[in-house]
C-alpha cells in the first residue's frame, strides 16, 4: 500500500509521522520483552505496546473518517 503525501499544514501529514513512531515504539517494546525474564516488566511492556496500538488505531480512524467524532474538519 503506497503512502499518501500530504501538505505539512494537513493534519494527516502529522498523523502519518506519529503512526510511524508508534510502530517503531511498539516493535521496540515487544522486542525488549525477550531481553529480560521479569514477568511484571514483560507484562508492563506488552501492555504499553497494546495501548500504543490502540492509539495508532485512533489515528487511522481519524485519517479514514471511520469514526464520526474523529473526522477531519474539511
Amino acid at each position: 500500500m503506497a503512502e499518501q503525501q500530504f501538505a505539512e499544514t494537513d493534519p494527516r501529514h502529522h498523523t502519518a509521522n506519529v503512526k510511524q513512531m508508534f510502530d517503531e515504539l511498539i516493535d521496540h517494546l515487544r522486542e525488549d520483552t525477550e531481553k529480560f525474564d521479569e514477568p511484571k516488566a514483560q507484562a508492563m511492556f506488552e501492555t504499553a505496546a497494546e495501548v500504543l496500538q490502540g492509539l495508532k488505531t485512533a489515528f487511522e480512524h481519524y485519517e479514514s473518517g471511520e469514526e464520526k467524532a474523529l473526522r477531519a474538519v474539511q
